[in-house]
């Protein structure tokens, strides 16, 4: 009798704790996504969403990621199941994953939309703003139980942000081309979170009304608008050849001035605590271009 009572206080007090636990976040795609305990294996599908669930303090959780996620260190050791545009859902299914942090426009539908079925918990990350960056850290958190670390990462980064509002908000503007890749030639419009940083450190976006987020170019374009500042990712944390092609147009007034510059594209392209470094660099380099004014 003491041992079936004592089964019977368990389970109700389990299922009391878990009720009161139960948790339900909004995501990216604006879906409700619900957990009625922390989840415990993540499975990250974007370099990014790696970085926001260590950033969360979910770090230890994540047992799965894509290629090219190299930060922080300790996400190199983690296993891989493919890369962002190409996943390998049978490893991935192996791995038996109670939260999916997925890439809503990097990620493969199909397969995304497979693991829906297969009634997979499913975080869509892509966050278009600084304060949305913070959010989903701060969702990622609460779905983990992680929920102190994570509203310090999201808290420092936003403070981060905001001083930086303040010692850029009045520098003269300069107008700006930031390229998001090379062939095709890309760029972004200014609905997307890098045109903030821009915007951030006193920069025009000269391509911020283009209709699409990510407009594709011709080179044609860029020397209409003959930017004074011209920002470049590279293939690589090292790589400015993207920047060389530039050269050949003397008459291009950020060639003339020498402004050509190179941020380390993990640092603004990833949507992640790490766009504070990025952009201090990049209000770096708008100042110097404030210099060069004759």
């Amino acid at each position: 009798m003491f041992k079936a009572t004592s089964a019977f206080i368990f389970t109700v007090l389990f299922f009391y704790v878990s009720s009161v636990w139960g948790s339900c976040v909004i995501d990216d795609r604006e879906r409700e996504v619900c957990s009625n305990a922390p989840v415990t294996r993540i499975a990250a599908l974007s370099p990014g969403a790696t970085e926001l669930a260590f950033a969360a303090g979910a770090g230890s959780k994540v047992v799965a990621v894509v290629s090219f996620s190299d930060y922080p260190p300790a996400a190199q050791e983690i296993e891989s199941v493919g890369s962002p545009s190409r996943l390998d859902l049978e490893r991935l299914l192996a791995l038996k994953p109670d939260l999916i942090l997925a890439w809503g426009t990097g990620n493969p539908s199909e397969q995304i939309s497979t693991l829906l079925r297969l009634g997979m918990r499913v975080f869509y990350v892509e966050p278009h703003s600084f304060s949305s960056i913070a959010q989903d850290i701060r969702d990622i958190a609460q779905l983990a139980g992680t929920e102190a670390s994570g509203d310090v990462a999201a808290s420092a980064f936003l403070k981060g942000i905001s001083d930086l509002k303040t010692q850029y908000s009045q520098k003269p503007k300069i107008r700006t081309f930031y390229q998001v890749w090379d062939e095709p030639l890309m760029t972004m419009n200014g609905q997307h979170y890098i045109n903030q940083v821009v915007e951030l450190c006193g920069g025009i976006n000269v391509f911020s009304k283009s209709p699409r987020l990510i407009p594709r170019l011709n080179k044609e374009a860029v020397l209409i608008e003959n930017p004074e500042v011209i920002v470049a990712g590279g293939m690589g944390e090292r790589n400015a050849h993207w920047l060389e092609w530039w050269r050949a147009f003397p008459e291009l007034m950020a060639t003339k001035q020498d402004n050509l510059f190179f941020v380390p594209p993990s640092l603004l392209q990833r949507p992640t605590p790490r766009l504070l470094e990025g952009a201090k660099i990049l209000c770096e380099k708008l100042d110097l271009a404030r210099s060069r004014r004759g």
